[in-house]
């Protein structure tokens, strides 16, 4: 796979102003509507849907009422803590055409439907913290006992939940020989606020490996520099930038690449190949980078294993379709799981936590993972 010209693109994934973020400014600005305007909104949306049919709309104006109030009390309940009128807006948008194309009273069971589905996709799958494994050989690795690596990517805490503290029990009971970690310390809505940091710190002090913990910083637009520097200040975590690490496993050395993601290949490519310092390919060599979109010119660059997060899996995906949008630049092709790029593995994992901003803290068939691998 070659890598693409990507230096006349005016826009990148994990910047702002970015495809993603025009698409939500609409859905975003809802937050700032009023409770009372709000209603009036949805109650509007509602009727045209019901093609201006008063005995019908106030029906499915309930349909929307029962989204705003289950999305209102997610953080009460410690799940997420995101805006409620951005994404039940989104919602109702996406419930009108059922009633506005299928007669009355088909369109219920529908609707129906939908609000099992956000129930689901709001309350449950976000927690369903899930564990992959992967096993990977190497001729230029001659071990007796597999090489145990944990990735971890996307944590974008906002507050503790059930999730973080299931995620910390989880890595205690595995015991991993290394950790490495490719970035998103923080919700991009809570990137500057004191609680969120103070808890991202305490979840992040509880990592320990023998071989030790290593982390890049992810997205600009989510991992400030001053902020990462705050959140690693005093931790047992090498944070990357641009470095190579040498770690030793039974005699036998790996090499641990990090460098900073702008998500501009162009930049980061030369900013690689620099932090190899012109060593030679008969180490096995980890890439640790945020966004999988480096992977043509790491393969290149003679890496053996890329380990990235970045698309969180798209967050929703249907079934044989996959991701409805990876933050990627090369669309699809790096959404989720394990690719192969020449002669080097690429896993972009689905990540732990969720979008900022307006976009809704759901997920629906793509459960948060945290990825085992046994190197040998």
């Amino acid at each position: 796979m070659q890598p693409k010209d990507f230096s006349k693109r005016k826009t990148f994934p994990g910047n702002s102003g970015n495809e993603f973020d025009l698409a939500f400014a609409p859905i975003d600005a809802m937050h700032y509507v009023i409770a009372p305007l709000f209603a009036v909104l949805l109650f509007a949306l509602a009727f045209l849907a019901a093609r201006l049919d008063w005995l019908t709309a106030p029906i499915l104006f309930a349909f929307f009422v029962g989204d705003w109030v289950t999305i209102s009390f997610l953080p009460r309940y410690g799940k997420s803590f995101g805006p409620s009128n951005p994404p039940t807006f989104l919602l109702a948008l996406l419930r009108a055409p059922f009633t506005f194309f299928v007669p009355f009273p088909y369109w219920i069971p529908l609707q129906l439907i939908g609000t099992a589905l956000v129930l689901y996709s709001f309350w449950y799958e976000p927690h369903r913290l899930t564990l992959t494994h992967q096993k990977l050989q190497s001729p230029k690795l001659g071990f007796k006992k597999p090489l145990r690596v944990l990735h971890l990517a996307d944590i974008h805490v906002e507050r503790i939940t059930a999730r973080e503290r299931e995620l910390l029990d989880m890595v205690q009971a595995l015991a991993p020989d290394l950790i490495l970690f490719s970035g998103d310390f923080l919700n991009l809505s809570y990137t500057q606020d004191a609680l969120a940091q103070e808890h991202a710190r305490s979840v992040l002090a509880e990592l320990d490996a023998p071989l030790g913990v290593y982390a890049v910083s992810g997205s600009p637009a989510v991992d400030p520099p001053d902020v990462v520097e705050k959140l690693l200040e005093g931790m047992n975590i090498h944070w990357l930038r641009g470095e190579r690490a040498v770690i030793e496993h039974e005699s036998k050395k790996i090499e641990i690449i990090g460098i900073e993601c702008t998500h501009k290949p162009f930049i980061d490519g030369p900013r690689l190949l620099q932090s190899l310092n012109g060593t030679g390919r008969d180490t096995f060599r980890i890439f640790l980078y945020h966004t999988p979109d480096l992977a043509p010119e790491a393969s290149q660059a003679g890496m053996d294993l890329q380990l990235s997060g970045h698309t969180h899996g798209g967050q929703l995906r249907l079934p044989y379709i996959g991701a409805l949008y990876a933050g990627s630049l090369y669309g699809k092709k790096f959404e989720s799981g394990r690719i192969q790029v020449g002669e080097m593995t690429v896993y972009v994992s689905r990540g732990i936590g969720l979008e900022g901003g307006g976009a809704p803290r759901m997920r629906f068939n793509c459960a948060p993972e945290v990825v085992l691998w046994e190197l040998s």
